[in-house]
């Protein structure tokens, strides 16, 4: 255990992720943990192996429990002691693996603790590319286990229903709460210095995309749209994230001849200062769950091009006012997209990414957690 505070068990709400990597979904529980405590709740946050970009960015006023484990399935044994030695009054959970693993320790614990799950994006599409043996179990027990849990959040009406559907669980029993997204922090933190030198050598206009190198996020559509883009518009396309397909996609790269206008930035502590000198937002995902950086980008007021994928942009961007929304999957729909986008860009603006701020999103959460 790393961080430990005195205040009494019953008057915690505990936060259970596996780690604090880089990614969309530990980004926005760690946002929700922050509004929780800034609005009075003692939090913790229980990771099973604490490690992950973000864990620097921790608060003081929020405590971190290491539970030290390889992966969460060997933590169940830990995580059931912690609810029946702590108690907590609420604990939430995120993304199916943990949430089936904390509804078992619940099952081993039988605490008298609220347990809530958060789903975070379309679990449908994420069961029907599962591999490997742990990965498929957790998608076969979600529709027995999920039932058990006192309340189920989504993140987006599409991923509500969803959930509902692939779960078997009564229809609209789903609570749609929106991600913490926004927070005045994020204009002040794009008004610092970006650390990529594109931003400072004069060269063309360049494209902005963020998240995992994951097939999810569909980069190989989104090269081949700039392979495109390329014979009508001198553009620079920045990538920033990390993940597991990053050399198959650098290869892409490579074979489109795009060597020298695109550019895999790895994890950015600070995306928000790229965003805010950035042409346009490009997403080319081929699924999502309520995409946290159009949120982001909006906060910045940078214009955005997005697929309109299950499930979020057509929300967030209110039937594509706020932005273009292109096909799925679709390389020349996206260049047609991007062309338009820098023609006539769409915003959405700081006034409208408030609608996803953290203090919204933090009571709502609330509401639920303590009702």
């Amino acid at each position: 255990m790393t961080r430990q505070q005195g205040a009494a068990a019953h008057e915690n709400i505990t936060v259970l992720l596996h780690d604090l990597r880089g990614g969309g979904a530990e980004r926005v529980m760690l946002n929700l943990a922050k509004g929780m405590a800034d609005a009075g709740r003692q939090v913790t946050l229980l990771l099973v192996h604490a490690h992950g970009d973000y864990l620097d960015l921790v608060p003081d006023n929020i405590a971190v429990v290491n539970l030290g484990k390889s992966n969460v399935f060997r933590a169940v044994p830990a995580v059931a002691a912690y609810l029946k030695n702590r108690q907590p009054r609420a604990i939430l959970s995120a993304l199916p693996h943990v949430n089936v693993a904390l509804l078992i320790a619940s099952f081993l614990a039988r605490p008298k603790s609220k347990i809530v799950l958060t789903e975070h994006n379309q679990i449908t599409l994420k069961a029907h590319g599962a591999r490997g043996l742990r990965r498929r179990l957790t998608y076969f027990l979600i529709p027995w286990l999920y039932r058990f849990a006192d309340a189920v959040i989504a993140v987006s009406n599409g991923v509500a229903r969803d959930i509902e559907n692939y779960a078997k669980l009564p229809r609209n029993s789903v609570k749609c709460v929106n991600n913490p997204s926004y927070s005045p922090a994020i204009v002040t933190r794009s008004l610092e210095n970006p650390s990529h030198p594109w931003f400072h050598d004069g060269g063309p206009d360049i494209l902005l995309a963020a998240g995992r190198l994951h097939k999810q996020k569909a980069y190989n559509v989104l090269l081949r749209a700039m392979a495109l883009v390329r014979h009508h518009r001198k553009v620079r396309l920045l990538i920033i994230g990390e993940g597991g397909e990053r050399s198959m996609l650098e290869a892409l790269r490579d074979e489109l001849d795009l060597t020298d206008c695109v550019d895999f930035a790895g994890f950015c502590p600070n995306p928000y200062s790229f965003m805010a000198r950035s042409k346009l937002l490009v997403m080319s995902s081929a699924w999502e769950g309520l995409p946290t950086v159009l949120i982001e980008a909006m906060a910045c007021d940078l214009p955005i091009v997005s697929t309109d994928c299950p499930s979020g942009p057509r929300e967030i961007l209110d039937e594509g006012r706020f932005g273009c929304l292109v096909p799925v999957g679709d390389p020349l729909a996206l260049a047609e997209g991007i062309l338009e986008g820098l023609d006539h860009p769409k915003r959405g603006g700081p006034d409208r990414a408030a609608l996803y701020s953290v203090d919204i999103a933090a009571s709502r959460y609330l509401e639920i957690l303590e009702a």
